[in-house]
C-alpha cells in the first residue's frame, strides 16, 4: 500500500469509526432488539421473532399515534409548501426592505424549537393572546386553552409547525427562482404571455425539482415530529405521534424491544412514502 493511500485511510478513519460506532451499530442493534423482549431493567431477554410487530398492529395506543402522525403529515405539508412558494414569489421581486422581510420570515426556522414551542404554549393557554383573540372574534375557544382539548391540541401544534417551517422552504424556493433564466420570461413577454401564463408555463415547471425535494424532506420531518409534542402537550389530549410513542415506550417504560419494533415500522412507512413521492412526481415530469 502506498503512503498516499495509507494517509487517505488515516484521514478518513475518524469519520468511518464514528459512522460505524454511532450510526451503523445502533441501527443494526436496534433492529435485532425489535425481535426480542428486551427491557432495560430486565437482566435477560429472549428472542420473540415477529411478536412485537404483530402486537403493535393490535395496540390501540400505537395505532392512534400513527393516525395522529398521518393527520400531522397530511395537514401540514400542503399548507407549508403553498405558503412558502407564495412568499418566495413575493420576496423575489425588487422592493424596499426585501432583505428585511426575507430575514424576518426565515428567523423562526433557525430559532430553537423548544423556545418557539414554549412561546406558543403560552399563546395557546387560557388567557393567552391567541386565546383572547379567538374569543374576541367569537370563535369560542376551548375552556382551558387550545392545548388542553382533544379537538384542538394536535391542530394547534400543526399550526405552529407550519408557521415555523415556512421560512426555510421559502428560502429553498427562492434559490430555485434565482436559477431560472430571465431570458425565458423576456421571451414569454414578447410572445404576449401574462403573469399567470408565465407562472404555469415557466416558473412552476422549472421549480419541480425543488418542489420534489421540499415535499420529500418535509414528509420525513413531519413523520418524525416529536419536540413540539413533547414540549407542548406531552402526548395528551389525543396528540401523541409515532415518535412520541416510541419515546414513551423506550425511555419511560424501558421496553426497548417493543420500542425498536415501532421505530422500524415508522422507518418503513417513511421509506415507502418517500419512494412513492419520487415515483409519482417523476411520472408527472419532476425530474
Amino acid at each position: 500500500m502506498k503512503k498516499s493511500q495509507l494517509a487517505g485511510y488515516l484521514f478518513a478513519s475518524p469519520w468511518v469509526i464514528t459512522f460505524l460506532v454511532f450510526w451503523l451499530f445502533p441501527l443494526l442493534f436496534s433492529l435485532y432488539l425489535g425481535f426480542t423482549d428486551y427491557k432495560l431493567l430486565k437482566p435477560t431477554y429472549n428472542w420473540v421473532g415477529l411478536n412485537n410487530f404483530v402486537a403493535l398492529f393490535s395496540d390501540s395506543e400505537f395505532l392512534d399515534s400513527l393516525k395522529n402522525t398521518f393527520i400531522f403529515v397530511i395537514g401540514t405539508i400542503p399548507f407549508t409548501t403553498v405558503i412558502a412558494l407564495v412568499f418566495a414569489l413575493l420576496l423575489n421581486k425588487n422592493f424596499p426592505g426585501r432583505t428585511l422581510f426575507r430575514s424576518a420570515y426565515f428567523m423562526p426556522s433557525i430559532t430553537s424549537m423548544v423556545v418557539i414551542a414554549l412561546i406558543f404554549t403560552n399563546l395557546y393557554s387560557r388567557g393567552g393572546y391567541l386565546y383572547m383573540l379567538a374569543d374576541m372574534i367569537g370563535l369560542s375557544p376551548p375552556e382551558n386553552g387550545f392545548l388542553l382539548s382533544n379537538k384542538t391540541a394536535l391542530f394547534s401544534v400543526m399550526a405552529m409547525d407550519i408557521w415555523m417551517s415556512v421560512g426555510y422552504y421559502m428560502l429553498l424556493f427562492l434559490a430555485g427562482l434565482k436559477s431560472i433564466p430571465e431570458e425565458l420570461y423576456e421571451a414569454a413577454e414578447v410572445a404576449g404571455a401574462g403573469a399567470f401564463r408565465k407562472f404555469f408555463s415557466i416558473t412552476l415547471p422549472l421549480l419541480k425539482p425543488v418542489t420534489l425535494f421540499i415535499i420529500v424532506i418535509n414528509t420525513i420531518k413531519s413523520f418524525q415530529v416529536f419536540v413540539e409534542i413533547f414540549v407542548m402537550t406531552r402526548g395528551r389530549y389525543d396528540s401523541a405521534t409515532a415518535v412520541y410513542f416510541i419515546y414513551e415506550t423506550g425511555l419511560s417504560r424501558f421496553e426497548f424491544g417493543y420500542a425498536s419494533a415501532a421505530a422500524y415500522i415508522l422507518f418503513l412507512i417513511i421509506a415507502v412514502f418517500s419512494f412513492a413521492q419520487f415515483g409519482l412526481l417523476k411520472q408527472r415530469g419532476m425530474r
